[in-house]
Formats: C-alpha cells, sequence, structure tokens
C-alpha cells in the first residue's frame, strides 16, 4: 500500500512536471514508477501520450548507461522494492527494509558464519562445551534469518509478480496453478522453494506443507530416454532449431491435406486495453448479425471474464471456456461452430481437435477467430488461428492488440511505436493497422522466444550435470531391485566401506599416525564385532592386513546373522535395506544440489564460470552421496532382522549402560560391547539402557497393494509375510 501511495505522488509530480514542461523531473519521476510499479493505472494512461512515451525512454536510456550505475541505484534505492517484469522478479530496497524492520537494522543482514566461527575459537577463554554451543547458536539464529528473508523475499514475488486468474486460480480453498500455454489448470503441481506457500498466504486459503522431491529431471531429458524419438504438431516450423539442438530432430513441413481457405486479417493495435477490448465486442457484434459463430482467444481467465461482462452488458449470448469450466470444455466446443455462437475462451478451446461447423455457417464465411492480445511464443497464436478453416472449411481470424499488453510492453521496439502513433495521429479509439505492424510484433515474439529458448538451454545444461548422477544412481537401484542375490552386492558394498574407514584411521591422518582406538571404535560401533585392542592386536599389521582382518570377522559376523535369519524372508529385508539407504540419500542429495545451484550463480560475481562451478562441486556432493550410501547400507545391515524385534537386534549391538562414560573405559576394551561399566551404587547397575527411536504411526498398506520396498511384488508376497 505504501508503495501504492508513493507512485500515485509520483505520477501527480509527473503530470506537474509535464505541464510546466520540466522534462527532467517528469522523466525521472516516469522512470521511478516504472521501476515499482510498471501496472499503475496512472502509468499507463500516461504511455498513450507519444511524447510521453519518448521522454520516458530517453530517461531510461540515460540511467543505463555504464556512467550512471551510481544514479540508477540511488533512483531504486528511493523505493520500497523495485520489479522486473521481463526477468520475472522483484528485489527489496533498503527503504522496504527500514519498514519492515524499524527497529532492528541487521534483520536483513545474514553475518559471515566462518568468521563467527573463527572469533569464538579465538576466544580461549571458552570451554570446549561452551564454543559447541556458541556455535550451535549462532548456526540456529542464523537459519532462522536466513529463513525470514527467503519468506519475505518470496511474499514479495507473490504480491506484485502473480496475479490471481492469470497465474492462478484459487479453487476450493486451494490455489491451483493454471499453465500459460493451454490455460488449464496443473492439478497437483505446486510452485517451488515456498513460493506456493506464499501464494496460499496472500489469498488466505490454508497453508499447505512443502512438498518433498523424490526425482527431477527436465522435459528435454526426460524425452531423451527414449529410443526412438518423433512426433507431430502443427506448429513446430517456428520452434526447428530447437528441435535440432537439443533432440537432433529435423522438421519437416507436410503440405495440408485440402487448401487452406483461411483469411488472416492484419492485427489491429490501439493505444489502451479498454479500447481493444470495445473493438472487439463491435467486431462480435458485426459477426453476430449475420449469423457468423466467433471464438475470442485470451491470455489469461480475468482477461476472459472480463470480455464475458462487456458481452453480457452488450446483451450478447456467450459461453465462457477457462480453467474454472474445464469440465463442460466437450459441450462448449460442440456448439462453438453453430450460428450465431459466441465463445469466449483461453487458450485451451479446442485443442487437438475440429470444431465442427453447423449447417449454413460456411454460407456466413465460417468460424471467425478474434485474438485478444499477442502471446510470447508465436507456436499458441498458430494455434488459435487453427481452430478455424479445419479441413478445407472457411474461415476467418484477427488479433487486436494494444500497447499495454504484457509483450507490448517488455518486448516490443517501443521508440518504433511511438514514431507510427505520432505518424498517424492516433485519436481515442482508433487503430492502427499494417503488415509492417504485424513484422513488428513478431519481431518482439522471436526476442522472447529467444530468450525463453537461452532460459531452456541454460537449464538443461545444469541438469545434464544431474542426468549423469541421475544414470549412475538409477541405475544401481536397479541392479538392486533387479539382483536374484542381493547378498554379494551387500558384501561388496562391507568391503568398500571397510577399505575406506581402515584407510582414513592408518593412511590418511593429518599427523601420519595411526589411531587404532577410533577404528575400532568404529567396527564395533557398525557391525557386532565385540573387539578390543588386545584380541584385534591391528599394530601387528599392515594396512591391507588389518582391511583383511576387519572383513573376515564382519563376514563371519553375518554367516551367523544369516543362520539366525528365516531365510524365506532374508533376501527382500537385505534388498530393502539397500534400497532405503539408495532412496533417503538420493532425496538428501537433491537438495543439496537445488542449494548448490542457487549459490553457484553468486560466483559470476568472482569471474568464473557458474556451470563449470557447478560442475566441480557436483561431482564433489555425488562422491559424497555415493559413499554416504555404503555407509548407510552397512549401518543397518546388522540393525534388522526377519525373526527378531527391533530390541533384541540392537542389543547384540555395542550400548551405553546407564551411568557409564567415556572416561572409565580402559583402551583394552575401549567400544567393546557391552563392556563400559556402571557407575557403582546406580539403581540401574548392569542393565542395559537403549535409547530407541519412538517410531511414527505410518499408513497401513492393503495386502493386495504394490510392496513399499521396491520389490513389485504385492504387500502379502513380500514385506507382509514378515509381519504375519
Amino acid at each position: 500500500k505504501k508503495q501504492n501511495h508513493l507512485c500515485n505522488e509520483l505520477a501527480a509530480e509527473a503530470k506537474r512536471a509535464i505541464d510546466e514542461e520540466d522534462e527532467d523531473t517528469a522523466g525521472r519521476a516516469l522512470f521511478k514508477i516504472k521501476l515499482g510499479q510498471p501496472r499503475n493505472r496512472q502509468f499507463m494512461r500516461f504511455m498513450e501520450d507519444p511524447d510521453t512515451r519518448r521522454l520516458l525512454e530517453k530517461t531510461e536510456l540515460a540511467f543505463y548507461q555504464d556512467t550512471r550505475k551510481k544514479d540508477l541505484y540511488a533512483i531504486k534505492e528511493e523505493l520500497l522494492f523495485t520489479i522486473d517484469e521481463k526477468g520475472h522478479d522483484a528485489d527489496l530496497m533498503e527503504n522496504g527494509r527500514e519498514f519492515l524492520s524499524p527497529d532492528q537494522p541487521e534483520a536483513f543482514v545474514i553475518p559471515d558464519l566462518a568468521e563467527a566461527f573463527a572469533n569464538i575459537d579465538a576466544d580461549f577463554e571458552l570451554s570446549d562445551e561452551e564454543r559447541i554451543t556458541r556455535k550451535e547458536e549462532i548456526q540456529t539464529s542464523m537459519d532462522a534469518q536466513g529463513t525470514r528473508v527467503h519468506a519475505i523475499s518470496q511474499l514479495l514475488k507473490a504480491y506484485c509478480l502473480y496475479e490471481k486468474d492469470n497465474e492462478y486460480v484459487v479453487k476450493n480453498n486451494k490455489v491451483v496453478i493454471v499453465d500459460e500455454n493451454t490455460g488449464r489448470e496443473m492439478a497437483g503441481r505446486r510452485w517451488s522453494d515456498g513460493l506456493h506457500q506464499a501464494v496460499e498466504a496472500k489469498e488466505g486459503v490454508e497453508i499447505e506443507r512443502e512438498t518433498q522431491t523424490y526425482a527431477t529431471i527436465t522435459i528435454q531429458n526426460y524425452f531423451r530416454l527414449y529410443e526412438k524419438l518423433g512426433g507431430m504438431t502443427g506448429t513446430a516450423e517456428t520452434e526447428a532449431a530447437e528441435f535440432h539442438d537439443i533432440y537432433n530432430l529435423d522438421v519437416l513441413p507436410i503440405p495440408t491435406h485440402r487448401d487452406n481457405q483461411r483469411e488472416d486479417s492484419n492485427d489491429q493495435v490501439f493505444k489502451t486495453r479498454r479500447e481493444k477490448f470495445n473493438a472487439v465486442v463491435h467486431r462480435i457484434e458485426e459477426c453476430h448479425k449475420k449469423g457468423q459463430p466467433v471464438l475470442v482467444g485470451t491470455a489469461s481467465v480475468e482477461a476472459s471474464e472480463t470480455l464475458a461482462r462487456m458481452l453480457k452488458r452488450a446483451k450478447l449470448p456467450h459461453s465462457v471456456l477457462n480453467a474454472k469450466y474445464h469440465l463442460q470444455e466437450a459441450e462448449i466446443i460442440k456448439n462453438a461452430g453453430q450460428l450465431e455462437s459466441v465463445t469466449v475462451s483461453t487458450n485451451m478451446a479446442g485443442r487437438g481437435t475440429d470444431i465442427k461447423l453447423g449447417e449454413g455457417v460456411a454460407d456466413a464465411g465460417g468460424l471467425f477467430v478474434i485474438g485478444t492480445e499477442r502471446h510470447q511464443s508465436r507456436r499458441i497464436d498458430r494455434q488459435l488461428r487453427g481452430r478455424c478453416s479445419r479441413q478445407g472449411d472457411p474461415g476467418e481470424s484477427q488479433f487486436f492488440i494494444s500497447f499495454e499488453d504484457d509483450l507490448m510492453r517488455n518486448f516490443a521496439a517501443a521508440d518504433r511505436m511511438t514514431n507510427m502513433m505520432e505518424r498517424f495521429g492516433m485519436e481515442d479509439g482508433e487503430a492502427l493497422e499494417h503488415r509492417w505492424l504485424n513484422r513488428s510484433v513478431e519481431t518482439a515474439q522471436k526476442r522472447v522466444e529467444q530468450l525463453h529458448y537461452r532460459r531452456r538451454k541454460y537449464v538443461l545444461d545444469f541438469d545434464d550435470v544431474m542426468n549423469r548422477q541421475r544414470e549412475v544412481v538409477y541405475g544401481y537401484r536397479n541392479q538392486v531391485l533387479k539382483s536374484e542375490d542381493p547378498r554379494e552386492l551387500i558384501m561388496e558394498v562391507i568391503d568398500r566401506v571397510v577399505e575406506a574407514q581402515v584407510s582414513h584411521f592408518t593412511e590418511e591422518r593429518d599427523d601420519g599416525q595411526p589411531d587404532f582406538v577410533e577404528m575400532l571404535h568404529w567396527a564395533n560401533m557398525t557391525f557386532p564385532l565385540h573387539l578390543t585392542l588386545g584380541s584385534a592386536q591391528f599394530e601387528t599389521r599392515d594396512v591391507e592386513g588389518n582391511i583383511t582382518f576387519i572383513t573376515e570377522k564382519i563376514h563371519e559376523a553375518y554367516k551367523r546373522k544369516v543362520d539366525s535369519e528365516n531365510p524365506e524372508h532374508l533376501e527382500n529385508l537385505e534388498r530393502h535395506i539397500m534400497l532405503h539407504a539408495i532412496d533417503q540419500k538420493w532425496q538428501e542429495h537433491l537438495y543439496a544440489m537445488d542449494s548448490l545451484r542457487e549459490g553457484v550463480q553468486l560466483r559470476a560475481q568472482g569471474q568464473k564460470d557458474p556451470l563449470q562451478e557447478y560442475k566441480t562441486e557436483a561431482y564433489k556432493l555425488f562422491v559424497t552421496l555415493m559413499d554416504s550410501i555404503d555407509d548407510a547400507s552397512t549401518h543397518n545391515i546388522f540393525r534388522f532382522t526377519t525373526v527378531q524385534p527391533m530390541d533384541s537386534v540392537l542389543a547384540d549391538a555395542p550400548q551405553q549402560t546407564s551411568g557409564g562414560t567415556e572416561d572409565s573405559v580402559s583402551n583394552d576394551n575401549v567400544a567393546s560391547s557391552g563392556s563400559a561399566g556402571s557407575s557403582a551404587g546406580t539403581p540401574n547397575e548392569g542393565k542395559l539402557k537403549l535409547n530407541l527411536p519412538k517410531r511414527r504411526p505410518i499408513a497401513k498398506i492393503g495386502r493386495n497393494e504394490p510392496c513399499s520396498c521396491g520389490s513389485g511384488k504385492k504387500y502379502k508376497n513380500c514385506c507382509g509375510r514378515m509381519s504375519e
């Protein structure tokens, strides 16, 4: 509200300056409005005047020069926030931060964690426990502060860039995304990174929890999974270059079965959106009088409902087809080709179907298609035109556009449009119509298509890195899922983990000295080996010898476990443990990769290529992922059983006795299972204390439903047999 009030004051200031012929003040005020509220109604009215448009273009060009970067930054700081419609972004300025947190000037400043930790480590008056506590407090505070800043940023985008009935609709107390290309609801789809929750908060509906990502893939890499790829569409020719670059496919135009009888009229360009809609209603009246059916295509739900209200005032019978009324689509399309019918629709109208003409419609000129706005993609406009003149039928099409349309405001050659307005001396309600204008609009569309293609290609370059990791992980998962002997894979994992850990404790130490105590502790905590330093005698062997010794002990322990298990269910248990480790660690890896992808963009400020930096860091994360999968598998393989409850299995693993401390354990029996002594005189002397996690209730699986372990079998024939 405060930003809106500020922009209205700037509009009044601009009007006074224009009346006084003070171009500098007027241009500066208009430029600030464009930065802070580009859809301000008073600002839109200013843009109807060619002289004012030229003044704004001159001012904008001056501020974006390299020599005036400080002036540009200063003018932005006079606003609470700025809006970039082209980049689809909103940025909070210093005035906005002070307005939101007047008593907390540091609320939007994220502290330097490394510097804070270094200061704590340099304070020798603190004990080790106090240092850990201080670091945890700083970490918690920084996380909360970062979450708050991120939430405010997403709320700003939700209020400034996402409009109801354009990008989404509210249905059954839920925010449902609308596909900008098809106009259809995208049920089940949610914006990520907290944006959907921000829109829900804006609309006052129930805020649902953030969904968890189990797997990701781009459409391009999904299609690349097919061995043979091809397709057929009537609008692929404009995207031929992208098909060749991404999929290595050529586009071959095929002539129509019957000659095209459609008449495509030149676009009519108006100064304002209001004048454009009035002209559309007038054209619909003309067609309705002679019985010619009309299909009106709009770019959003809001535009379709606005036009529907105008038609209702004009007492013209019509049908509305948009994301709110998609259930009636078949019936509406069925009647769209009848005499005197008027259908107002978003881009979803009749896609993939032929609108059949009723009796006598061909004599009236066929179906008349009216576009109320040029879409950012030429393909969508061609699809709309293609609703008429199917299979050799007659038909007409024409677009009505205005300088207030998003495409014209953000991507059209504004100076050329302004010159045309002056040259032809446009009056209120008067339209421009010339093939040169059509070319200018198509040029603007090409700019947008190239921009979107670069973005898609950039996303694909990043996903190609992820795709290689995806292939390895999914290949490993399929190997586990289809393996006839998962125990062999388990043994391979154990061998890899033992080799890595023994090498870590002996060869890779900073001081060059092996740490046999820690190695013994790891071995006993991971596997039920019950070793002591005296029985293990690690110092008498080299690295390879210790690897062989520990591996043999683990194999012996696992053989004892196999002998005590139910042989019918053990194979499924082994497979389930490995699949669970892969799935859990892969989900965590996806979050880490998302964070990396966001953060790596900042390295461009240091003259580094974000893509190359992403590849380097992604490889390190992937190595960590594969190691963590092996660690999780080995950690759980002795902790689950087919015949005993969890408590009995963990009783064989090393436990901490009540009252016991690490200081009471000697070096000879450190980390040995059950070796830690209890403090004398305690009531629980000699008893083991099991700190078992509480289980959360999970949804019950039906006996005939697929088993959750991923084996492909029914639950009653898989894990369900273990619980019976």
